[in-house]
């Protein structure tokens, strides 16, 4: 703008758009420092979680891509931030920040709450805290570099949108991210009470991965065996009906789990492992006839047990209850297309933060039990595609001899609760035909 003395001044908007970019700047120099010092403690944690202080039986090497491709991840939004609009460095604090608090919660909070804290519990904390000073410092940046010169209907409605589609977005995607770190880094902590009704043994034993596991053995007086899987809290119930016709159950705590080596996989994709490690320790056993070994898995340990049959004849029968999907390879077998996106993230971060490949499909391996028995048993109301999509395809892809129970009043692996008498009866009776020969 040209004033009488023949000078320029800035105008109005020149002089609104010079302040805003000094403030913009003022915002980026203040978070140079914080948000690499930030992403450099969420580092030290994931060293430590992956090549430090790896849980007992686990080593470094286990933890490849687990520890390096989020240190390559943190070092490169550190190495790009400065240099990036305001939009795009809150979106990267938000989200690493997110991650930092998920990272520290999931380990820390929770087992230290359980147990007390130990190991890599202590970094985790500082990952926590780093996490929340991120969110603090992306939230800021958000705020401060708002826009405040366009149309005002057209501003609100684009906070709008980008407000629906992040909430979208963050609900689709970033969540189901998240939640796979704690499928593969929380379990269960301790060893519930044992309520057997009968005495039992402590035992130990070695998966062919090199874990040992601990568990509890109820000696057979029929000379066969049971594995109640997975956990020693879940299938006390069962075990006891078992046990009151003479089965030995072996029930024991998987990997990750209480007082056993390793880490937890929420969706089990490795306790195969487990189950043919129990197998095995049940045919040293003098007590039991080793073609006379079967297994009643629940939720994830159905799933897991249908697979363990599959890849090996130690098993002669198995009961599935409450068997659902494990991977996106089940979400697409039952067609659930809005869950594909989910369950791949979910299936992505799973292999990422637990460092191995997903499983077959179920439905792929069923077939290969036969001719061994095996019985399915699903709920209506259970969860995960479970009811009449997963277990009736599990159903037609088994070979003889099958069985199949739908209890539509029974929960998630609930069947016991729902109908205990014809529960007993149709376990009972199936074992009894598959490893005893009855009827």
């Amino acid at each position: 703008m040209t004033v009488a003395d023949g000078s320029v001044r800035p105008s109005g908007r020149s002089i609104r758009r010079g302040v805003g970019l000094g403030r913009l700047a003022r915002a980026c120099a203040r978070e140079s420092v914080p948000v690499p010092a930030a992403l450099a403690l969420i580092a030290v944690h994931i060293v430590d979680d992956n090549f430090l202080q790896p849980q007992p039986g686990m080593s470094a090497g286990d933890h490849l891509v687990s520890g390096l491709v989020p240190l390559a991840v943190l070092l490169l939004c550190a190495s790009v931030y400065g240099r990036l609009r305001a939009g795009s460095r809150a979106a990267i604090a938000i989200f690493l920040g997110a991650f930092g608090i998920v990272v520290g919660a999931s380990e820390a909070v929770y087992y230290s709450l359980k147990v007390g804290p130990s190991g890599d519990d202590y970094t985790g904390f500082v990952a926590l805290g780093a996490g929340l000073l991120l969110v603090s410092v992306g939230a800021a940046t958000l705020w401060t570099s708002r826009r405040r010169d366009d149309n005002f209907w057209w501003r609100y409605l684009r906070r709008l949108l980008l407000t629906a589609g992040t909430v979208l977005a963050g609900w689709i995607l970033v969540l189901p991210f998240f939640l796979s770190y704690g499928f593969t880094h929380v379990t269960r902590a301790a060893v519930p009470a044992a309520r057997l009704g009968v005495p039992y043994q402590q035992v130990s034993f070695t998966t062919s991965d090199g874990l040992t596991l601990h568990g509890w053995y109820v000696p057979s007086r029929n000379r066969a065996a049971v594995i109640a899987f997975p956990g020693r809290a879940g299938p006390q119930k069962h075990a006891r009906i078992l046990v009151r016709h003479g089965y030995g159950v072996l029930l024991f705590d998987r990997r990750g789990e209480g007082e056993s080596d390793g880490e937890p996989n929420a969706y089990g994709w490795a306790l195969d492992k487990d189950i043919a490690a129990a197998a095995a320790f049940l045919q040293r056993r003098p007590d039991v006839d080793r073609s006379r070994i079967g297994g009643i898995g629940l939720s994830v340990g159905g799933e897991m047990m249908l697979q363990a049959a599959a890849e090996s004849n130690d098993l002669k029968a198995v009961v599935s209850e409450g068997a659902g999907s494990r991977s996106v390879r089940e979400v697409i077998e039952k067609k659930a297309w809005f869950d594909v996106p989910t369950y791949a993230v979910l299936t992505a971060g799973t292999a990422l933060f637990s460092n191995q490949a997903p499983p077959p499909n179920l439905k792929d391996l069923v077939g290969r039990i036969a001719p061994r028995s095996v019985f399915f048993i699903y709920s209506t109301h259970g969860v995960d595609g479970e009811e009449k999509q997963l277990n009736p395809k599990y159903y037609g892809a088994a070979g003889q001899p099958k069985q199949s129970w739908e209890i539509p009043e029974a929960s998630h692996t609930g069947g016991i609760v729902a109908r205990p008498k014809e529960y007993e009866r149709r376990v009972v009776g199936f074992f009894d035909r598959a490893l005893l020969g009855k009827g």
